[in-house]
């Protein structure tokens, strides 16, 4: 995957679509790696396939559209034009189809020893094909749409993954092309009667009965596709990630171009001659965009696999069960005036959820305030803060409705929302409101008191098993007073704030951060920083990131997913070091740290180092000023790094490394559920013990850390299993 980089100012910086699919990519190992589980190895191959949809729908369909506005466009980390990236794209893509058709095939294979086979036709049994034919002609066939290709039949409008099974069809000398796109009512997968998981692909079926649809043509070159469309994104979305004139240009495009234009064409074979050739012509490909896999086009079914398994089963296929631990009870018992910190999933929302419960009932509490980017579909936030609006208290909530894939979700809240009472804000014009905060204000004794939640992650009580995220809630009276300013500030569409504490974007946070950065350029070798965000785009961060490893300022990144900057680049980025974890939570709070001991500046955020967040959405950063919360972090964080299985190392050329000369193996997410699971049960002799600090460390929940020869102990267990 090399890219262009002759020009000295792009030396240390790397194309972020080529980065995205080596993130990908990592995702993609899980399902070879050792200690992942067999059936969970089948989910990330399936996590792949859905994130690779999105990108060619999102990212290249972008760059498909940048390509028709201006050919000259050029990315600004690699000077490359929007075609230079597609080609580099399609080319990087095909040997990942060959690699995951290899991985879904093993991992299938092994499946079988458990009784879980996906069915090929051949492979049915007579009494299992008897079952397949009776289901195609009773509940199939009646529903279908076959459709004839020539010149007196139009060729049909094939919606964007739709699953499709074509032939050539012939009548006497007359060939057409017959396709019979899959209905949305008809399931993925059909389950064969029996004990066994034994299942065979819809799309399988209608290609077995492919003859009978067409009974009366002579059918051959059978086979079954997708396309996969650009998405109907506005040209102000911040996908397009594109500077004004770019803008104005594809607003002009749009009106003249076709909508939901084809960018990827998937096939489960090699396509003959004549369908190749009909299909490029009327969806306007060509060759390099389509690609012929042996897998399944779509595994969305994959994750429902589970709701059949059995006990033995699920104790040998999938990861064991772990319950995020409850480590705060009644936070507003009035008990307590210092600051809490959550770490999702291995900490429960529940502590969160519960304060909103409580506040909805608290005659002290007049208002709730809170952003909403993501929900869960069963949403007990959502029931608190409607009861609360029923109780007279002022709760207003500020819902993004342009939340991508979730727009109708958020559509559905916000009604309920209205019909009890909340005061509600729709975002932004031109802004996506991706902050996570939350404001109660008290009326104690004629004294407004504040307890204000900063968080990483969404407001999401599913996501939250499944990310890794900081809820931050603290009293302190001043960051309230910001919270109380930026959601009035926000209400009347002002983003020029001014707030004491709070990073908020667009306005202020990239300033910050760079302020920040600059204040440790100037201690030289002396200056330390340490990133970790999902991604890494912006390129005036990154060229002063560059600025400070030249200064000889220490950097560590740890980056789940695209990573501009390409460290240990002799006098650019040498003293910058990029990590990345993927693993079975995934990787997503932010934490921004500058200096090192007493000097340490340490903030949490909503934001990425991306464009988009720095520029074009609302964004909001937290300092920590509590010293067993910094402490908690920064125990986190060597956590992480000190991870020697699911960690991976950034080269200089942009790709990526398993840690050299490893001694021991340590999965950090793996130690960090035992000691949520370890703290639990050893809570009051933890609390004697003191690790840390004794003054603050009582109040830290999951975060009082186990001393060490404790976490010697747990490592040497995890080593154990490991091997």
């Amino acid at each position: 995957m090399s890219q262009n980089s002759s020009k000295p100012e792009y030396k240390f910086m790397q194309n972020r679509e080529i980065s995205w699919l080596r993130f990908n990519e990592r995702v993609l190992h899980e399902a070879v790696s050792a200690e992942v589980p067999l059936y969970e190895k089948l989910k990330f191959v399936s996590i792949f396939v859905s994130n690779l949809d999105e990108f060619f729908m999102v990212r290249v369909g972008s760059l498909f559209d940048l390509s028709i506005a201006d050919k000259k466009a050029t990315d600004n980390k690699t000077g490359m034009t929007p075609t230079e990236q597609l080609t580099k794209i399609y080319s990087a893509v095909r040997p990942l189809y060959l690699e995951k058709d290899a991985i879904y095939s093993s991992v299938s294979q092994n499946l079988k020893n458990y009784g879980i086979v996906h069915l090929t036709p051949e492979a049915l049994t007579a009494d299992e094909l008897k079952f397949v034919k009776e289901y195609f002609t009773n509940y199939v066939q009646p529903i279908l749409s076959p459709q004839l290709v020539d010149e007196h039949h139009p060729f049909p409008f094939i919606a964007s993954k739709q699953i499709c099974v074509v032939g050539k069809v012939q009548r006497k000398k007359s060939v057409s092309l017959g396709i019979v796109t899959i209905p949305p009512a008809l399931p993925p997968i059909l389950y064969m009667p029996g004990k066994k998981i034994r299942y065979i692909h819809i799309e399988d079926i209608i290609f077995m009965y492919f003859e009978n649809i067409f009974e009366r043509y002579t059918v051959s070159d059978k086979n079954i596709f997708c396309a996969t469309r650009n998405a109907d994104i506005n040209p102000n979305d911040e996908a397009y990630e594109i500077n004004e004139d770019f803008r104005s240009k594809m607003k002009k495009l749009l009106k003249k171009r076709k909508r939901l234009a084809v960018v990827r064409l998937e096939s489960l074979n090699e396509f003959d001659e004549y369908t190749k050739n009909l299909l490029c012509t009327k969806l306007s490909v060509t060759d390099n965009q389509i690609f012929a896999t042996k897998s399944p086009l779509s595994l969305g079914y994959v994750f429902g696999l589970q709701s059949k398994f059995n006990q033995d089963q699920n104790d040998s296929l999938c990861y064991p069960d772990f319950e995020p631990q409850i480590t705060h009870t009644n936070i507003m018992s009035g008990k307590r005036n210092d600051d809490i910190i959550l770490s999702y999933p291995y900490e429960s929302m529940d502590p969160f959820v519960d304060l909103i419960k409580r506040s909805a009932a608290d005659p002290q509490v007049v208002s709730i305030k809170i952003t909403i980017y993501r929900l869960a579909k069963n949403a007990k936030l959502i029931e608190h803060l409607c009861t609360a609006a029923e109780n007279g208290k002022e709760v207003l909530v500020i819902i993004e409705l342009r939340a991508r894939f979730d727009e109708q979700n958020n559509i559905d809240w916000s009604e309920r929302l209205e019909q009890a009472g909340c005061n509600i804000i729709y975002g932004l014009d031109d802004y996506k409101i991706h902050s996570k905060v939350c404001l109660i204000t008290k009326n104690v004794n004629g004294e407004m008191k504040y307890i204000t939640q900063i968080g990483t992650g969404n407001y999401n009580e599913k996501t939250a098993k499944l990310y890794t995220d900081f809820s931050f809630i603290t009293e302190n009276h001043e960051i309230g007073e910001d919270a109380v300013n930026f959601f009035n500030n926000i209400s009347i569409s002002n983003l020029d704030g001014e707030y004491k504490h709070l990073w908020v974007a667009p306005n202020a946070m990239k300033d910050r951060i760079i302020s920040y950065i600059d204040n440790e350029m100037k201690k030289g070798k002396n200056g330390q920083i340490f990133i970790k965000v999902n991604s890494v785009t912006d390129k005036e961060i990154i060229c002063k990131l560059q600025e400070a490893s030249k200064a000889g300022v220490d950097i560590t990144m740890l980056v789940r997913g695209i990573c501009c900057i390409l460290p240990g680049i002799p006098g650019l980025t040498e003293n910058i070091k990029v990590y990345s974890i993927v693993g079975r939570f995934l990787e997503h709070s932010r934490i921004y740290s500058f200096g090192k001991g007493e000097e340490q500046k340490l903030f949490i955020a909503s934001a990425d180092i991306m464009t988009r967040n720095m520029d074009n959405r609302v964004e909001v950063g937290c300092p920590i000023y509590s010293q067993d919360i910094k402490d908690a972090i920064n125990h986190y964080i060597r956590i992480c790094l000190s991870d020697t299985v699911k960690a991976r190392v950034l080269q200089s050329d942009g790709t990526y490394d398993l840690k050299p000369n490893v001694q021991s193996k340590i999965n950090c997410q793996e130690v960090l559920l035992r000691e949520a699971i370890s703290e639990k049960i050893n809570r009051q002799s933890i609390v004697s013990l003191q690790p840390y600090n004794s003054a603050h460390d009582s109040h830290n929940g999951f975060f009082k850390r186990l001393y060490a020869s404790v976490i010697t102990k747990l490592y040497n267990n995890l080593k154990k299993d490991s091997d």
